[in-house]
């Protein structure tokens, strides 16, 4: 038996919090759900899912994402056994979606990738055409904070996260891009960072804000340090990307590859004993943004992704055209960088006619 299938949780992305998964099946990252009350054919099921999505190179995220519909699905499944077709009940469960659970458009979208990534690849079986009824598309305006907002949110961090902010703000990162930064990554000298591997499997160039660069640099060095205790207490390596580690046996040791902000304490990889550093977690950042948002006194709605939203909408109203924002990030069609037009819009240049009065 695999270790997963031992776990009582779905996989996750925080090792060094809760033990490092290994085998056959990917460590990604885990959902809330407990798993201990599941029989063994529903494990089985995600199981498979997870080892495709491995098989295939796909995101962690969407490991997780799709381990939990599919999880879903099979429970709405047991709910309706007079739905034998796979058709049949693969549309009840969309319309189920949108009709009970009132969920977006957008979820609805991702449980329906879900399924059909599972049984094309996993059951071998093709979905015939989904009539299902529709989550209604709302239009979205993403949330941007003012200049003045950004720098009362930063008084209000400290250390590492400070700087975390100041590049997911300066150079328009996820917070997923700047956790999984490696210090090679990072070109002091031509004043970039190189996001590798990011959203959709692509590299691109970014700027590296000239705000950052000392205290990054200070970071860093301090990170060394660890490193280097790391490798004298028999650790330092760091888990590789497409099992790099594999080919160059040694690169995982070499400090280029450590993450820029890896976490405070080691896990230990149960099939080898082997002790690594993680990358710290999502959650830490996030809380610390809400955080310092309410400190600053800011009402608005806001998360990690904010940072970037402001990014693009603050270059267009410098300026720059919709094709340099759109390559800064990373977006494989321009429709979806053009949603910041209206957050940069002359919407809020207009004079009000009650103001006229």
């Amino acid at each position: 038996m695999n270790t997963l299938a031992k776990s009582n949780i779905y996989p996750f992305r925080r090792p060094y919090k809760y033990g490092a998964k290994t085998g056959s099946i990917p460590n990604y990252r885990f959902s809330k759900r407990d798993r201990s009350k599941w029989d063994p054919k529903k494990r089985e099921a995600v199981d498979a899912l997870l080892r495709e999505i491995a098989t295939q190179h796909k995101a962690e995220n969407t490991g997780d994402a799709y381990s939990y519909r599919l999880a879903d699905y099979i429970d709405f499944a047991r709910r309706h056994p007079h739905l034998k077709a796979v058709d049949d009940c693969v549309h009840a469960y969309l319309s189920y979606l949108a009709t009970v659970r009132h969920v977006s458009s957008s979820t609805q979208d991702q449980a329906l990738n879900a399924l059909i990534f599972y049984f094309r690849h996993v059951k071998k079986i093709e979905i015939g055409k989904i009539d299902a009824v529709r989550a209604k598309k709302s239009q979205y305006i993403p949330t941007v904070f003012t200049k003045q907002e950004i720098n009362s949110i930063l008084d209000h961090l400290r250390g590492e996260y400070w700087i975390m902010v100041k590049i997911m703000y300066g150079a328009g990162l996820r917070s997923g891009e700047v956790l999984e930064l490696r210090v090679k990554d990072i070109d002091f000298g031509m004043k970039r960072i190189i996001v590798r591997q990011a959203k959709g499997k692509k590299d691109r160039i970014v700027p590296l804000p000239e705000s950052v660069v000392d205290r990054l640099q200070r970071h860093i060095d301090t990170t060394k340090k660890t490193h280097e205790q790391d490798l004298r207490e028999g650790a330092g390596s760091v888990k590789m990307p497409d099992a790099l580690d594999v080919k160059y046996p040694k690169a995982a040791f070499d400090f280029g590859w450590q993450w820029v902000f890896p976490a405070s304490s080691r896990y230990t990889i149960e099939a080898t004993g082997v002790q690594q550093r993680w990358h710290r977690d999502d959650s830490a950042l996030s809380d610390m943004v809400k955080a310092a948002v309410r400190k600053a006194g800011i009402v608005k709605h806001a998360k990690c992704h904010a940072f970037r939203h402001s990014f693009a909408t603050h270059l267009l109203q410098s300026g720059y055209d919709i094709r340099t924002v759109q390559e800064l990030l990373g977006h494989s069609d321009v429709r979806t960088t053009m949603i910041y037009l209206q957050c940069a819009g002359k919407g809020a240049a207009v004079t009000s006619p009650a103001d006229t009065l």
